[in-house]
């Protein structure tokens, strides 16, 4: 491994620690949703959850990604390989194409049962905020690993728009799940290109249709070109979580860790059986609502 892949991780640490502090006093002072449940206790289970990942992350994907990365390079192997262009055309192409495959990975994640099973443990915290941008279960972050490493070497993508897109894409995660409320005139403007928080908790709603959209991570516009975008839901009209994991034991720890391999609840409804729904009007369609 290049030494200056050490010095980049260590650098990518101090970043991602000085962002997630720094919205998080940000979404206590200036909060988008009203928190349903203690934020001491969430964080505490939060956390549990986030060590196990970034244990399984940090011995796991990076080296994996970091290979076959160097792998692709030395055996001129992969699609940007294909077509010889210039480095800074070779970063741009590469940063868009490894955006663009995620979002059909994080799309896979909802449509497969299996894949889903252990992404749901991402989506039944109650509430949405910084912490929750690195709550997912170890299970998801180990299969996880095989997608981001075929993804370097099948792409092509350099070692160096690797390293740099991870740290912006772990960036924009901790950013859009943030409680974080932005003025609405800046996060429309944002929005063009950006997922911004408003965006993002649509995407953890208990309404079905309204998880099943915006799945971009970094750059929004890849739920408009694949017609998967719902902007047009009021903040305060969002209920976060999945309907029939919204009891406080389905949020426990235990109950986090085993939940993708117990028999699953019928997930869009609620314990009394009743399905959330929405009606949109045509009048919003489209526009980012506060």
């Amino acid at each position: 491994m290049p030494d200056f892949v050490g010095t980049f991780e260590t650098i990518t640490g101090v970043v991602l620690t000085f962002v997630f502090v720094g919205l998080l006093l940000i979404e206590t002072c200036f909060p988008l949703r009203q928190a349903k449940r203690p934020k001491r206790r969430r964080f505490a289970i939060n956390g549990a959850v986030t060590g196990l990942a970034v244990a399984v992350g940090g011995y796991i994907v990076t080296p994996v990604a970091v290979s076959l990365s160097a792998w692709s390079a030395e055996t001129t192997f992969g699609l940007l390989r294909a077509v010889p262009l210039p480095p800074p055309a070779e970063f741009i192409a590469g940063f868009l194409l490894m955006d663009l495959t995620f979002y059909y990975w994080h799309r896979a994640n909802h449509v497969f049962p299996l894949f889903w099973r252990f992404h749901n443990v991402h989506h039944v915290d109650p509430d949405l905020d910084v912490s929750t941008s690195l709550r997912f279960h170890c299970g998801e972050v180990l299969y996880a690993s095989l997608f981001r490493g075929f993804q370097v070497y099948l792409l092509g993508i350099s070692l160096f728009t690797y390293l740099v897109y991870e740290l912006i894409f772990q960036c924009a995660t901790l950013f859009h799940h943030s409680n974080v409320r932005l003025p609405i005139e800046v996060e429309r403007v944002l929005n063009k290109i950006f997922v911004t928080p408003r965006m993002h908790g649509i995407h953890h709603s208990i309404v079905k249709e309204e998880t099943n959209s915006n799945y971009s991570v970094i750059f929004s516009w890849w739920d408009f070109l694949h017609c998967t975008r719902t902007l047009n839901v009021k903040q305060a009209e969002i209920v976060i979580g999945v309907p029939a994991y919204s009891q406080p034991e389905d949020n426990r720890l235990l109950a986090i860790l085993v939940l993708p391999f117990c028999k699953q609840k019928e997930y869009w409804c609620l314990p009394d059986g009743k399905r959330p729904k929405r009606n949109f009007t045509k009048e919003s369609k489209g526009i980012l609502l506060p």
